[in-house]
């Protein structure tokens, strides 16, 4: 089978948990962290877990525990991370397009704050000078990424400060006599050539001589992770000998030892996770077979914002005859799982599993047409606990004031 639990588990989760339910496996996070930690030996990298990927808690605390440190997007992100227990040095804060304000929220709070932008770099510069470090988010002009929407170095992206603006750079740093602590790039995701990463390291590399203050260099992440059976991922060792080998030698250059920073969330994360659905109608058009699940694009937008694939398998019924069924959600719109996909038969009441589903699945999900939210559960040292419970009615219309004067 692909993936690494049982199916009686996964119906166990089911049945402790009802269904739609994401199950994410603790034992292939912490293996996956350690995959990662081990390939860039004798370097001691630090991971910062990328909680964008998959935010709850319980995951949060699992990867603080193996020790790790916490990459964050939003300010909410920030006090998820505080509130699961890592200590605001563990913590980067990597905002893109928000105000000065949440920047300053996020110094007060004590983490590491990663600029991306010049007018940014400004403000801060002009109200803390050097008296609070700062990492510099630089555009690398690599285009890399499976998808263009995952596409965040090349020359159109929103994100970082490019390359050929360094000279800006330095000059506002100057002016402010700022203190740079880091330089962070991220090409993209599902990168599978090694080389990009060289690539990119070079240029960080040549732009760090400018940079006399360096604790450490950030290459984000966008390690490809398996999808379909027999996927091509990529190839943690051969990346982590090559970049390690030039990161060491790198720092000799500069003259001290610095940080090699990583801030992988989908690697360590997606395979994990298992999505439970059920088959609530099988509809036979003069074209197509239809199943039609109690889930939609609102609790797994990625196929359809995406185009990604999400191995499914019927876990009720495993050793059904094959046929040829397109799955789609219950929602509103056309919100299609996976064309024309080989399953073993499926009934009315079978539980069907999309694999490599614990990064962007519950944390992109939605309250679209009204429906609730679903329950999340880890199985751990053998055993299937809830770590979210499934929404209710009353989570839908809390926030409501009611207006009364009709």
């Amino acid at each position: 089978m692909f993936g690494n639990l049982d199916y009686s588990t996964l119906l166990k989760a089911v049945e402790q948990n009802d269904s739609p339910v994401y199950v994410y496996d603790a034992e292939k996070i912490i293996l996956q962290y350690k995959r990662l930690v081990s390939a860039f030996k004798p370097i001691d990298i630090k991971i910062k877990y990328a909680c964008k990927a998959l935010n709850n808690s319980a995951i949060l605390k699992l990867l603080k525990n193996e020790g790790s440190g916490l990459d964050t997007v939003s300010i909410n992100e920030v006090k998820l991370g505080l509130r699961a227990g890592f200590a605001a040095s563990e913590i980067i804060f990597t905002p893109n397009c928000v105000g000065f304000e949440e920047i300053q929220e996020a110094v007060n709070l004590g983490v590491h704050i990663n600029i991306d932008n010049i007018s940014i770099l400004e403000q801060f510069g002009s109200v803390y000078g050097n008296s609070v470090p700062c990492c510099v988010r630089l555009n690398p002009h690599i285009l890399a990424g499976g998808n263009n929407k995952i596409s965040t170095g090349h020359i159109d992206s929103k994100f970082g400060i490019s390359i050929h603006q360094l000279r800006h750079v330095l000059r506002v740093i100057k002016t402010h006599n700022m203190h740079i602590n880091g330089l962070h790039m991220h090409t993209g995701s599902d990168i599978l050539d090694s080389g990009v990463f060289l690539q990119g390291a070079e240029i960080l590399f040549d732009a760090a001589k400018d940079f006399p203050d360096l604790q450490f260099i950030d290459f984000g992440s966008g390690f490809k992770v398996a999808y379909k059976p027999n996927d091509i991922t990529t190839d943690i060792e051969e990346l982590g000998k090559a970049l390690g080998d030039r990161f060491i030698e790198f720092c000799k250059e500069y003259g001290r030892e610095l940080e090699l920073w990583f801030e992988p969330g989908k690697y360590i994360v997606s395979e994990s996770g298992y999505f439970l659905v059920k088959a609530n109608i099988i509809k036979q058009t003069t074209a197509t077979v239809f199943i039609g699940v109690d889930s939609g694009l609102n609790h797994l937008i990625r196929p359809m914002l995406y185009d990604s694939y999400h191995h499914i398998t019927n876990i009720t019924n495993p050793e059904g005859k094959e046929r040829i069924y397109t799955v789609v959600g219950n929602i509103c719109e056309t919100d299609t799982f996976g064309w024309d996909r080989k399953l073993n038969e499926v009934r009315e009441g079978d539980i069907l599993c999309f694999h490599n589903a614990g990064a962007y699945g519950f944390t992109m999900s939605s309250n679209y047409n009204a429906r609730f939210r679903p329950a999340e559960a880890i199985l751990y040292n053998g055993n299937i606990y809830q770590i979210r419970k499934r929404e209710t009615f009353d989570d839908l219309i809390r926030n409501e004031i009611e207006f009364t004067s009709f």
